[in-house]
């Protein structure tokens, strides 16, 4: 019989040569093209035929041979086994598994958001893409990670961590918080998470029960309306103005705030409202949570202190996260935690996580700290993003400044616009610059209900020719579509 294997398609599915060929022949024995009893040929034929290695098709066999696919005879060769496991039979096509309320809450539209298109190629993208790496030192922090993994070969330091995280790192933490941000941090009252996402969805459920109401800003970052409606709460918007979040006396137990830079408007809440805030909580016995999520960026003076800052009363949860100061994909955040919730938060996060993970990138993360390569980061960052800052202010003000109204901003890695023109031209002009090859963020994925058409412009991936050669793209594409109505 003729030997035909579909290597070329397992080729494209696995990098390596002997899995390729594993895959291939078990997927004939399957469907009956290497029927039991078929001789497999040697492995110097089957090298030769398919034009791989010797060492890989004994592999594929080796591996064959254990899962029971194939048998081996003293003398005669290599046969395909009779017992050779089966395939489950395919699920039916349509069927759907029965989700939890829980479940359909997360699948279900949970507040009407739309979703962003896809970066294509060729797209100059204004769109959160994370934190600029070019001036990154990557060497302090490769330096940080060998030193982590030479802690790690220890016997000493083999003993696994609580699920609060690495003592080193929240250590760490709490010294750069009490310099930097002045808030009045121990260690034991840190939590680490695998990002700020995973504190923020963890201490909703801890908080929130079904039905009950938790006040939200409104626009307000999407990942907080999802947490609160996966956990059954009622959301409560609460306008936002040029201060920040307009105070009320509201009948709720739970607060979410971007006090240092609202999120997404960049407006600062003023201190006089961050005071009624704290009597709020105070009178309502409410928890607030605050998250402070790029806040460390102002590039006018010394960042404002936080609302954690202000709590005498140990009613406000301070979020934080390391993805934007470090990179996007060092997913490590962190909670503040009052005495009395750390923990719940503990034993409520051991039940997901019971050993906190990326251990190494946390010990190194700690040293980093330690030796001051993040606070002379962040100090490098601030200037350089400041720098960037003003370029695209500049260039938007001069190429679309007829188009958008760019709101005051001296801190955070992008900028809120709002439309200067009528709604209906926005979404046209939207439209229009997608297919122009430029992208930004409408914030209608924000807000809880139709506003202001406004806009998102993130800057801190791009250079000045790659920002300069996006604005004048959506100037062409409004220039046109005034030509147009000519």
């Amino acid at each position: 019989m003729d030997f035909i294997l579909p290597m070329e398609k397992h080729s494209k599915l696995y990098r390596y040569k002997y899995l390729a060929l594993y895959h291939a022949l078990r997927e004939a024995i399957h469907e009956g093209t290497l029927p039991e009893g078929t001789r497999l040929p040697s492995t110097r034929e089957l090298a030769a035929l398919y034009g791989v290695s010797r060492g890989s098709v004994y592999q594929a066999y080796d591996m064959l041979h254990g899962d029971g696919y194939i048998r081996s005879a003293a003398g005669s060769g290599t046969y395909v086994s009779g017992a050779a496991p089966q395939l489950a039979e395919e699920p039916r096509r349509g069927a759907e598994i029965e989700l939890s309320a829980w479940g359909r809450t997360l699948t279900g539209p949970l507040s009407g958001m739309k979703k962003t298109r896809p970066d294509m190629g060729g797209m100059i993208s204004f769109t959160d893409t994370g934190p600029s790496l070019d001036l990154f030192p990557l060497a302090e922090w490769k330096s940080a990670i060998a030193a982590a993994v030479r802690e790690e070969l220890d016997a000493s330091a083999l003993m696994l961590e609580d699920a609060a995280g690495d003592i080193e790192l929240r250590e760490a933490i709490a010294a750069h918080l009490r310099r930097s941000r002045g808030i009045a941090a121990d260690a034991e009252h840190i939590c680490l998470f695998n990002g700020s996402m995973q504190a923020l969805a963890l201490l909703t459920q801890l908080l929130l029960g079904q039905g009950e109401p938790a006040v939200l800003e409104n626009p307000c970052y999407t990942g907080i309306s999802r947490a609160v409606a996966a956990c059954g709460g009622i959301a409560v918007p609460a306008p936002v103005d040029g201060e920040g979040i307009v105070p009320r006396d509201w009948d709720a137990r739970l607060l979410f705030v971007t006090p240092g830079r609202q999120f997404p408007t960049g407006a600062v809440l003023s201190p006089a409202r961050r005071r009624e805030l704290l009597a709020w909580a105070a009178r309502r016995n409410a928890v607030i949570i605050e998250d402070d999520y790029d806040s460390e960026f102002r590039f006018a003076g010394r960042p404002l202190e936080p609302l954690k800052a202000l709590d005498r009363e140990e009613r406000v949860v301070y979020v934080g996260s390391f993805s934007k100061t470090m990179f996007a994909a060092l997913r490590i955040g962190y909670a503040v935690l009052p005495p009395s919730l750390v923990q719940p938060v503990i034993r409520a996060k051991a039940l997901y996580e019971p050993v906190s993970p990326a251990r190494l990138e946390q010990r190194a993360l700690a040293r980093f700290m330690r030796r001051g390569e993040y606070a002379r980061h962040l100090r490098r960052m601030r200037r350089y993003y400041g720098e960037k800052h003003e370029w695209f202010r500049a260039l938007m003000q001069k190429h679309a400044g007829e188009l958008f109204e760019l709101q005051p901003s001296d801190a955070g890695l992008h900028i809120y616009a709002r439309w200067r023109g009528l709604a209906e031209d926005y979404e046209l002009f939207r439209e229009a610059a997608i297919a122009g090859g430029v992208q930004f963020r409408d914030t209608a994925d924000y807000q809880w209900a139709p506003g202001a058409p406004a806009a998102c412009f993130s800057f801190a991936h791009l250079d000045q020719e790659q920002m300069k050669e996006g604005i004048r793209r959506m100037a062409d594409v409004w220039k046109v579509i005034l030509s147009r109505r000519k």
